[in-house]
């Protein structure tokens, strides 16, 4: 048998594909970072990523993965007792939801099916019901479904009461559309190793004035991520950064500041409609019932088992995809389209799942999904 040379191909939610540009970046001397040379890189990254965020709110970071920024809004915003609402579509839903139960929020659970959305009348309605709920907590993407949630809509609710909105952007933020500012949403979190193209490593978040107000009011003890700390000390981090990551920050910001935020989110659509075409044209289905543009999430024919055939074309192929978790674990696949990835990604997974289909059995017509796929990109104008 002829050994083909491996290559890899990263096709999952995060880590994402990192540019070899950003990966130098982050080959540079370690400087100190008690010194005006490093706090002006920093500087500079932070204040670009403003206009990702799209706020004129601070942007802030911190050493972690995307679970830190997370645990950072619940530290800083919820006092034990307190009254949140959490709405529950997936793993990082239920994420929220165990951040809550830990620092003693009194939860109003908003549990809806993986992969759908709540309706904005749905909000208003728990609202109505609980009027002293303090926070909302959402995702835009739902990580282990490739599903949204309608955050426009639900900050237009949130925005005339004193509830404040907490967003999970951890997958989302770049990928889709979110302006902070104009939809009048209290807090954003993201990590970096998703739609800004970098190696793990980095949290970032910002809050606007509301949310300032009740960081400043929660008695909740923190240290790490108290962000009364990170405030004081901005653009400066309280403890270590990761010095190099920051490089390499710096370098992600001004490559997605030049492609331009409005083409970042219609790249990442029109990825996530060629990526639903060539699957729905195998005869698969697609899993989340309100899909976002992180990711697709596909279901496997029922004798297919997703672990198998995602093992085989990771270990055999280098093609990687994410498989289900928890209950769907072996039933769907998540082809993302996340971060630096153009046509020929997409085309390259979409023909990787045909191939591997077929060796699993499936009849699969070789050649059907990739023609699809390439039918959206050209009526695109790629």
């Amino acid at each position: 048998m002829i050994k083909m040379v491996r290559k890899n191909y990263l096709m999952t939610p995060g880590p994402a594909p990192v540019p070899i540009d950003i990966l130098l970046a982050g080959a540079q001397d370690t400087i100190h970072h008690r010194t005006p040379q490093y706090l002006e890189i920093q500087k500079k990254a932070l204040e670009g990523a403003k206009n990702l965020f799209q706020t004129s709110n601070d942007v802030m970071l911190m050493s972690s993965s995307g679970t830190g920024a997370m645990e950072t809004a619940v530290s800083n915003l919820v006092n034990p007792g307190d009254k949140v609402i959490v709405i529950n579509s997936g793993k990082f839903g239920e994420r929220w939801l165990k951040l809550c139960k830990t620092f003693g929020a009194n939860i109003v659970e908003e549990k809806l099916d993986w992969g759908v959305a709540i309706q904005p009348e749905r909000l208003s309605a728990l609202l109505k019901e609980h009027p002293d709920t303090k926070i909302v907590f959402t995702q835009l993407n739902e990580t282990s479904t490739g599903g949204r949630q309608p955050v426009k809509e639900l900050a237009a609710i949130t925005r005339n009461t004193d509830t404040l909105i907490v967003v999970d952007a951890i997958s989302g933020l770049l990928a889709m559309e979110l302006k902070m500012d104009e939809w009048g949403v209290d807090v954003v979190i993201t990590g970096v190793q998703k739609g800004f193209m970098m190696p793990p490593g980095v949290a970032l978040i910002s809050l606007n004035e509301r949310a300032w107000k009740a960081v400043e009011n929660c008695k909740t003890p923190r240290f790490y991520f108290d962000l009364r700390q990170y405030k004081k000390n901005y653009p400066d981090s309280p403890w270590t950064p990761p010095i190099n990551l920051i490089y390499q920050l710096e370098k992600a910001v001004d490559m997605l500041l030049k492609e331009g935020i409005e083409n970042i989110w219609a790249r990442h659509e029109l990825l996530a409609q060629a990526t639903r075409a060539a699957v729905q044209a195998l005869g698969l289905k697609l899993y989340a019932k309100d899909p976002g543009n992180v990711l697709t999430s596909v279901c496997m024919p029922e004798n297919i088992s997703s672990s198998k055939i995602i093992k085989m074309l990771r270990d055999d192929w280098g093609v990687v995809f994410a498989d289900g978790q928890d209950d769907v674990k072996g039933k769907i696949a998540r082809i993302a389209h996340l971060g630096y990835m153009s046509q020929f990604d997409i085309i390259t997974a979409i023909a990787a799942l045909e191939m591997g289909l077929a060796k699993f059995g499936y009849n699969v017509e070789l050649g059907k999904g990739v023609r699809a796929a390439q039918e959206v990109f050209m009526k695109a104008g790629i």
